[in-house]
């Protein structure tokens, strides 16, 4: 692939996604102005007013922690990376979204990260493989000493913050583990002291330093609050005493009042008074508490859950206001409406979403719960959405309201995988997990099976109709491709290859088809007799699990395992542009109608908009 080497980046336009799985990922700047949040291998710093992206892109891996200087000068940021292998950490000028210095030290993944308060040093913590607590100079960018972060017979250590006063504390803590350290920095040594907690065994969630240094607090998964005194590594007290939090405290914020507002993993966010931890005011939020983060002292903080979602709440209303949500599981398939871009639809488990583009938002959530959705499609008339489901139905709804307007039932035995529907809006045609292809009759009160088309004999996985909806081609993991006659219902063509077919596109001029899957070759084929024209190797690793072609034929894209979005020239065979963001594989990807972006979607629930190059 020469090509390859002279290949653009793709334009990163705009992310719609929160991996709310990392503890204290959601964090607001201390200008007041911005958040900062992990999403894949991207840090995104999102405007609060204006609602503009900005990326730091870097990492290879999943970002696994993400921490802000007190001063906002710097960003570090941790990632994931294979057993055995290291972890890189990056330091990060946030003025100028450069990359400053890579860290690597740490073994496969780096699970905290700490700023002391004047920005001298960054201490890191590696994950259970690594179990290390190492201390960098940040004018050096080197690492001055580094330490095992738990005794042995202590269990792993998942936290560290540093001391809101002096450069040289720091508290780790984890599983019946509380330590505060000293950094000798003349010697390059750094020395615990293990807290005392009386009788008391916790499992330490999360830690949070008083403003004047001389306590700290401890959440715990048994729902309690730990308060320890730095200076004689003591725990004063703990509470509640009788009603615990329920599912665990999951994160802490403190207030100028001297309240707390507790975070759980039962989704509550409550309101505390001081040392009796009694509920003033309480919230629920969807999913598990990971992120508290304050922008205004007394006016409003934000909440991040692991379900992915971002929640704006008034300290005085104590109201929630959900301000981004996104898909907390794999999305499995995205669809523009004919010739609009400024709508698409994307499925995923429990859900279809209906996304505006100008603002990224998200305009309509359609839920059915414990049921997924594994592909979808708008009518051209613009009445309904289509959509295939795993429990073997489809399902049409109303793209303004989502209101159900019919179901199929037992359209397939082993689930939809796929479909899509004629320009004339009068047939639905489906494949199953089974192999089988359907096609359904539509009209105005009433749906019936037509025809049932038998030759594939594994699963359904891409379904296009050709603009006079007189033929379709269907891609099955079974190793072919059909072109069925629509008129008739007869099978016209059969492709094979040695490969599982996930995804097949026609050219707009439909002489030839293009398709791709698991042997990561991308072939075109004659319509007329099958024949196969041209063969070339579309990724170095894994599946490509999507494509699509622009109107006029001239290019298309490619996405799939290998995490990378690849625009390719149609008639040369070769890669002009990669865009590289994604930390799952890619399911689907699809240029808009105008030709302004390519929306890619992915197996971590990400979905990612570039901007479409100037090829003229």
């Amino acid at each position: 692939m020469a090509a390859k080497a002279g290949a653009g980046g793709l334009e990163l336009r705009a992310v719609i996604g929160f991996n709310g799985h990392v503890p204290c990922g959601l964090i607001c700047h201390p200008d007041k102005e911005h958040v900062l949040y992990p999403l894949g291998c991207t840090v995104v710093i999102q405007d609060l007013g204006s609602k503009k992206q900005t990326f730091l892109h870097g990492h290879t891996n999943n970002v696994s922690c993400i921490v802000v200087s007190r001063n906002g000068v710097y960003v570090a940021s941790g990632q994931v990376t294979y057993m055995g292998f290291k972890a890189d950490i990056i330091l990060w000028d946030f003025q100028r979204k450069e990359l400053l210095a890579r860290l690597p030290l740490h073994k496969g993944r780096i699970e905290g990260l700490a700023f002391s308060p004047n920005s001298l040093y960054l201490v890191s913590l590696g994950g259970q493989d690594d179990g290390s607590v190492v201390v960098w100079h940040i004018d050096k960018r080197e690492a001055i000493c580094g330490s095992p972060a738990s005794a042995r017979s202590a269990g792993n250590t998942t936290i560290v913050v540093c001391s809101s006063c002096r450069d040289e504390v720091f508290v780790t803590a984890g599983n019946g583990t509380i330590r505060v350290w000293e950094l000798d920095l003349a010697n390059r040594k750094i020395r615990p002291t293990e807290c005392q907690t009386g009788q008391l065994r916790r499992v330490s969630t999360c830690v949070k330093m008083t403003g004047d240094d001389n306590y700290f607090y401890v959440g715990t998964s048994s729902g309690d609050v730990l308060k320890v005194n730095t200076n004689n590594r003591l725990m004063t007290d703990y509470g509640p005493r009788k009603e615990k939090f329920s599912s665990g405290v999951t994160a802490l914020l403190f207030l100028k009042t001297g309240d707390i507002i507790v975070g759980t993993g039962g989704g509550i966010v409550a309101l505390c008074k001081g040392s009796n931890y009694k509920v003033m005011k309480k919230i629920q939020v969807q999913g598990a508490v990971t992120s508290l983060t304050c922008t205004d002292q007394d006016h409003q903080f934000f909440v991040g859950t692991n379900a992915c979602q971002i929640y704006q709440i008034n300290y005085t209303a104590f109201k929630e206001e959900l301000i981004a949500a996104c898909h907390s599981e794999a999305v499995h398939d995205i669809v523009f409406p004919v010739g609009a871009s400024d709508l698409f639809a994307t499925c995923s488990k429990n859900d279809i979403r209906v996304w505006y583009t100008p603002e990224n938002r998200e305009l309509l959530r359609i839920v059915i719960p414990n049921v997924t959705c594994l592909a979808v499609d708008f009518m051209r008339d613009g009445k309904s959405i289509i959509s295939a489901w795993n429990d073997g139905k489809i399902r049409a709804f109303t793209p303004e309201t989502g209101r159900p307007m019919y179901v199929i039932n037992n359209a397939h035995s082993l689930g939809v995988t796929a479909i899509a529907a004629t320009s004339d809006c009068k047939r639905i045609i489906s494949g199953g997990g089974e192999g089988q292809v359907s096609v359904w009759e539509i009209g105005e009160k009433t749906h019936k099976l037509g025809e049932v088309l038998k030759v594939h004999v594994s699963a359904v996985s891409c379904i296009k109709v050709k603009k006079d909806d007189r033929e379709c081609v269907t891609a099955s993991l079974d190793g072919t491709c059909i072109i069925w006659d629509l008129v008739r219902f007869i099978r016209r063509q059969m492709i094979l290859a040695n490969t599982l077919f996930k995804c097949v596109c026609y050219h707009p001029e439909e002489y030839q088809i293009i398709t791709s899957g698991t042997d990561r070759r991308i072939r075109y084929w004659e319509v007329f007799d099958g024949s196969a024209i041209r063969e070339v190797e579309g990724s170095v690793s894994g599946s490509i699990n999507g494509m699509d072609i622009t109107s006029d034929g001239a290019y298309f894209v490619t996405g799939g395992d290998d995490h990378l979005v690849k625009l390719w020239d149609y008639n040369e065979g070769a890669v002009t542009h990669v865009g590289v963001g994604h930390s799952g594989h890619i399911t689907r990807l699809k240029i808009c109608p105008e030709n302004k972006y390519i929306v890619s979607v992915s197996a971590d629930g990400a979905i990612f908009l570039w901007k479409f190059p100037d090829l003229h």
